[in-house]
């Protein structure tokens, strides 16, 4: 301990000669990261519990069989065919009626955010229509399309397109104006200044409303394919449900929940190439 002069009150000023300790960087913010295993870990944990769960007798196999009777009957279906069938089929519903209605959902969005008519009208109809379920205009679809594909189609598209057009006018809605005004300065031309400044300003909210919209196909498909359809997961997983056949049913929904994974896995890829700016 040392003594300084001392100070204007007569009192001898005393400097502590404490060892200097490191402070951590905290300039990077918010920036969370996500660990590569840990999910992974968490679910195969999860799935072992599981086992052996089913394989003590805890759990009556009627209500809930054990992993490896699922794993038996998905094997069942991959080597008789029917796996791929259902699969394939409902792949190709939710590939069509989400793309429909993203496009469709795109420039509803984009017009609503840069047109003060479109938005005064659009907001209206949204606002009035987006809480009705889409699964309730099943049957008047079917009276209008038909019985075939294209009343199924619809639906998703219907749900994807409402859930599109929101995310991407509130993206629009984000994109911080002083830089639209700092373009309009220099005089740049309107297409380049949506193409250049707010198209990659709304991206991140575009890209996450991808990710509400493919689940809303996702249970749109589902609730279609029970109601009104012969081939398909939700066909697969109702038919299962009538006949008690529970080992078979949570077939068809690890199914689903596979392809969910492998939904959020595309969308992060694109994530990752398309906003490696942030």
């Amino acid at each position: 301990m040392l003594e300084r002069p001392e100070n204007a009150a007569g009192l001898p000023q005393r400097i502590h000669n404490a060892e200097t300790r490191p402070v951590a960087f905290r300039g990077a913010g918010f920036m969370p990261k996500s660990g590569r295993w840990s999910g992974w870990a968490a679910i195969l944990a999860l799935v072992a519990l599981w086992q052996l769960a089913g394989s003590s007798g805890w759990v009556n196999p009627l209500f809930l069989p054990a992993p490896s009777a699922v794993a038996l009957a998905i094997w069942n279906l991959a080597v008789s065919g029917a796996l791929w069938h259902h699969v394939s089929v409902s792949i190709m519903r939710i590939g069509t009626g989400w793309v429909l209605g993203t496009l469709a959902g795109i420039l509803v969005g984009f017009a609503i955010g840069l047109s003060t008519l479109a938005r005064s009208v659009g907001i209206t109809f949204i606002s009035a229509l987006f809480p009705i379920p889409k699964i309730a205009l099943l049957p008047l679809l079917i009276l209008w399309l038909g019985i075939g594909e294209e009343p199924k189609i619809a639906t998703i598209a219907l749900g994807v397109f409402f859930s599109t057009a929101i995310s991407v006018y509130s993206g629009v809605d984000s994109v911080p104006r002083n830089l639209i005004r700092m373009a309009q300065s220099f005089n740049v031309p309107f297409r380049t200044i949506v193409r250049h400044v707010i198209w990659p300003g709304a991206l991140p909210s575009i890209l996450a409303g991808f990710r509400i919209t493919a689940s809303v196909a996702l249970l749109l498909v589902v609730s279609a394919e029970m109601i009104g359809a012969e081939f398909g997961i939700g066909a697969f997983v109702l038919q299962a449900g009538n006949l008690m056949q529970t080992d078979q049913l949570l077939a068809g929904v690890v199914m689903l929940s596979v392809f969910g994974l492998a939904i959020g896995r595309l969308i992060h890829v694109l994530e990752t190439r398309l906003l490696h700016w942030r």
